[in-house]
């Protein structure tokens, strides 16, 4: 994952355009929102990135915690939200050293791809550790084995036809094709499973889980589990 967190600290452009970033962090936190089942559930956004609309989540609850392992990344979040006591900022190695069962859910959303499978494991073992027994751990936005590059393409089109920003998108995967995400891409390669094996992982870390009927975010090819205690 290390690679991976040194590309999203630099100067990327994974982005088409700010309206595209606007427009992700706007439905990434609709999306979480939906998932908070009390205006009290303290709620951990894992490995978050920027998350420009975590304001609107903390609304929505009684406490955020922005989980973030890039460390400029994770400078400005706390700058940007210095005004908002509901939201407090972590890097993943803080996350050890919180109360056990103090969590009411936990949000791991387009995470899974970059991390090694130990390193999923270890995650699931926390978020384990940090749920309370009737909370809620949200694995979303997971690469299937048998879904390829153009259907994230498809997925991009679609949403910037939607939000009318297609020529920035357009230009954006010409851009993409020539940055280092595209050679990082395919040194490394993402991490991607079928719903048998994210279950079965899952169930490893004490889990019982399900696919939920629709993924957090704006790419329906993607896939999104929601996972309990296993009593």
């Amino acid at each position: 994952m290390d690679d991976w967190i040194d590309y999203y600290d630099s100067t990327h452009t994974i982005y088409a355009s700010r309206l595209h970033r606007d427009v992700h962090f706007e439905e990434l936190a609709r999306d979480i929102i939906g998932y908070i089942a009390s205006p009290d559930a303290v709620v951990l956004d894992y490995a978050c990135g920027e998350a420009l609309s975590a304001a609107k989540v903390a609304a929505a609850c009684g406490k955020l915690i922005l989980a973030e392992p890039a460390p400029g990344v994770r400078g400005r979040l706390i700058a940007r939200f210095a005004g908002i006591t509901k939201i407090r900022v972590r890097s993943l190695d803080e996350l050890r050293n919180m109360d056990e069962k103090s969590l009411d859910l936990a949000i791991m959303n387009s995470v899974a791809q970059y991390m090694t499978s130990a390193e999923l494991d270890g995650a699931f073992t926390i978020m384990k550790r940090l749920l309370k027994p009737g909370g809620k751990l949200v694995v979303g936005d997971v690469l299937q084995p048998d879904v390829g590059m153009g259907r994230d393409v498809a997925a991009l089109l679609r949403l910037a036809w939607k939000h009318g920003f297609l020529t920035d998108a357009l230009w954006g995967l010409v851009r993409t094709a020539l940055s280092d995400y595209r050679q990082l891409r395919t040194k490394i390669g993402l991490q991607r499973y079928s719903e048998s094996e994210m279950l079965a992982k899952l169930a490893g870390a004490g889990f019982i889980a399900s696919r939920a009927p629709v993924n957090i975010g704006h790419n329906p090819w993607r896939v999104t589990f929601v996972a309990r205690h296993a009593f």
